[in-house]
């Protein structure tokens, strides 16, 4: 999808993705069988690719190199927020009146509400890249082609590499702790309501984080952020393995948001370091291709082992995945590339 961003531009894929997001909660609401959950889960995809990747891409065009890290956390925070918050909310709307249909109210009007202001107060930016385009080094702007950025995206370079497989397996760690530590929560006796505090702390670390992790990378560059994020991540989730009380939960929950923070920003902004304004676009696409893979990737890879073994082994399994993927941006990443204050005077 992203690709279009560069040929039609980006405010249209903006509206786009709106549009199909506002039946998701619909679907969900009337649904009799998981047919109509499962196309609402299609169709949620969809909105998240478009707007969520449309949104990074716009922030990206608007904002200089030098400060790509704070605007990518400021535009990240927000987002995770309202995750924490209706995580919260919907925990709590739950254990009131039951998981339908009152939860799905709050994400009619979320999803009402962003197609408004998408098509009354959001601007056109793909202006600013072509302009950007127009004064950036001609080095890797051959790169034109999808099929030659999903290559280096995915293989040739060595550092976007490296970026790709670090946002999947980030986000195979979100896939578990939205999936299967909430049924590990279950299991031990804990209550929806307790359950619905442990599912928000998570994010509600990761969205007041990214607020200074991001703005932190454009100092100090960001393979250390994003190698000392994997492999907090790691250490945080084998805390949660081990633990069978809500206070080691709780803090493991907070430690995974911590590294999550460090982490998730920082990726999105090291893409955009790299990639010629020409082809940026798509290189966040493709990015985005490999890391909300994750999301695949963490529940199916969760539930094997939680079937085969058990839950807590599952845990194990995506905690040692996370710190191989930290060890992996270590010996891979080239942390020259990522400096922006250096990319700036180039």
């Amino acid at each position: 999808m992203t690709r279009y961003a560069e040929r039609i531009g980006r405010k249209p894929l903006l509206v786009g993705g709106w549009l199909i997001g506002v039946p998701v909660p619909l679907l969900l609401i009337w649904a009799p069988s998981w047919g109509w959950v499962i196309a609402a889960n299609v169709l949620l995809g969809v909105n998240q690719g478009m707007t969520w990747s449309t949104t990074v891409i716009m922030k990206i065009d608007l904002v200089g190199p030098a400060r790509r890290g704070l605007v990518l956390g400021l535009n990240e925070a927000p987002g995770y927020g309202a995750v924490a918050l209706t995580a919260l909310l919907t925990g709590e709307i739950a254990a009131r009146h039951g998981l339908r249909p009152e939860p799905f109210y709050l994400g009619l009007a979320f999803a009402a509400l962003g197609l408004g202001l998408s098509t009354l107060f959001v601007r056109e930016t793909s202006g600013y890249a072509r302009y950007e385009a127009s004064s950036a080094p001609t080095v890797g702007v051959e790169a034109d082609s999808f099929g030659s950025v999903f290559a280096r995206a995915t293989w040739r370079d060595p550092s976007l590499s490296a970026v790709s497989q670090a946002g999947l397996v980030n986000n195979a760690v979100d896939g578990l702790a939205w999936g299967i530590l909430p049924l590990l929560f279950a299991a031990e006796g804990l209550s929806i309501g307790t359950i619905g505090v442990l599912a928000a702390l998570y994010p509600g670390v990761w969205c007041v984080g990214q607020l200074f992790t991001g703005a932190w990378s454009d100092r100090v560059g960001r393979k250390p952020l994003i190698v000392a994020g994997m492999l907090l991540q790691g250490a945080a989730l084998a805390l949660m393995a081990v633990s069978d009380s809500f206070g080691l939960w709780a803090a493991g929950a907070v430690l995974i948001g911590a590294g999550t923070a460090l982490v998730y920003p920082t990726l999105i902004a090291a893409v955009g370091d790299v990639a010629h304004p020409s082809w940026r676009a798509t290189a966040v696409g493709v990015y985005r291709l490999w890391r909300d893979t994750g999301y695949v990737v963490g529940a199916l890879l969760g539930g094997v082992v939680a079937d085969v073994l058990d839950l807590r082994a599952s845990v194990w399994v995506v905690a040692a995945l996370s710190a191989m993927s930290g060890l992996v941006v270590a010996r891979r990443m080239d942390a020259s590339s990522y400096v922006p204050c250096r990319s700036a005077s180039t």
